[in-house]
């Protein structure tokens, strides 16, 4: 044997234990994922793969599957206007609920950001909507909501303004239904701007004060751009949580009156659960989950180069 051949037989010697201690690692890596894989598998990724499959066919009550009709179902979607008028609803409870909720939820994060005494219960209160479900969080403003015992519209009668029917009327039920979810997003909100803000060096603010810079400048100015990635996260998951919105909805309303508060999701639950259209329902949602990724992608083409990171 060469010296050359003992060289190679050597190192490959050399390599056989890091080799079978990576084998070992990997399948250590893969045994931790395990449990992960199996819940995204079970609960993520078949009910997709199924999803697919009920939107091309005709079903019985059971969800049985009746016949195979393709792309049919998308068509008759995107043929109906019912699908459109649920699309303008769900856009147009999004402008109500996304932007209101940011801008609210960061002004008390600011007015909070200081060390004055009193501002820690202030947090807590601003932060509490987060622990509250949403089934509760409706029955409390349903019972604010009320024509007639609610305290809404007791207060306007102290104003002598006439009583508003927030749930019955068709100008005012999505309304109605925004500020409820205003008041609930606020929460979760506020905790991740407020922490936003906890963020930026106190230097900053010192900075522009020795420069004469006023409060409202130095936020608008400095502030604003350093807390910009936190407002771009929040935006995101604020828009797609609204085209989740539901529980408010089935509670307080359910889609009426009139439709003018039956969004996309509502309108999937009543095609999949009760009309028992298991194929209409799956393509309503292929299709809502198709423009949520739309969506999101062009926020990210468009809105993150905007985004100042440190």
């Amino acid at each position: 044997m060469s010296v050359d051949e003992s060289a190679l037989n050597a190192k490959v010697n050399e390599m056989a234990p890091a080799k079978r201690k990576k084998g070992g690692e990997n399948v250590l890596a893969y045994l931790f994922l395990a449990p992960s894989l199996i819940l995204f598998v079970t609960f993520l990724f078949y009910p997709m793969v199924k999803s697919i499959y009920l939107s091309m066919t005709l079903t019985d009550p059971r969800g049985r599957v009746v016949e195979f009709v393709g792309l049919e179902n998308f068509m008759d979607l995107l043929g109906s206007g019912q699908f459109y008028s649920n699309l303008k609803v769900t856009l147009l409870f999004i402008l109500l609920t996304v932007p209101t909720s940011i801008i609210w939820s960061l002004f008390l994060a600011a007015i909070t950001h200081n060390k004055l005494r009193g501002m820690k219960i202030f947090q807590f209160i601003f932060s509490l909507p987060i622990v509250i479900s949403v089934g509760t969080g409706s029955i409390i403003w349903f019972l604010l909501f009320h024509p007639t015992a609610g305290m809404l519209n007791y207060f306007l009668s102290l104003a002598h303004i006439d009583p508003i029917p927030w749930l019955t009327s068709p100008s005012w039920a999505l309304v109605s239904i925004s500020i409820l979810t205003i008041w609930m997003n606020m929460g979760f909100l506020f905790i991740v701007l407020s922490s936003g803000l906890q963020g930026v060096p106190e230097e900053i603010y010192e900075s522009a004060k020795v420069d004469g810079s006023g409060p409202v400048r130095t936020f608008i100015q400095i502030v604003l751009p350093l807390l910009s990635p936190t407002i771009f996260f929040a935006l995101i998951v604020s828009v797609i949580g609204a085209f989740q919105a539901f529980g408010q909805i089935h509670i307080l309303t359910k889609g009426g009156p009139m439709n003018t508060t039956n969004v996309i999701v509502y309108n999937i639950y009543q095609d999949a659960f009760v009309n028992f259209r298991f194929g209409i329902g799956s393509a309503q949602a292929l299709i809502l989950f198709a423009i949520i990724m739309i969506l999101t992608v062009v926020q990210f083409k468009v809105l993150e180069k905007k985004v100042h990171y440190q």
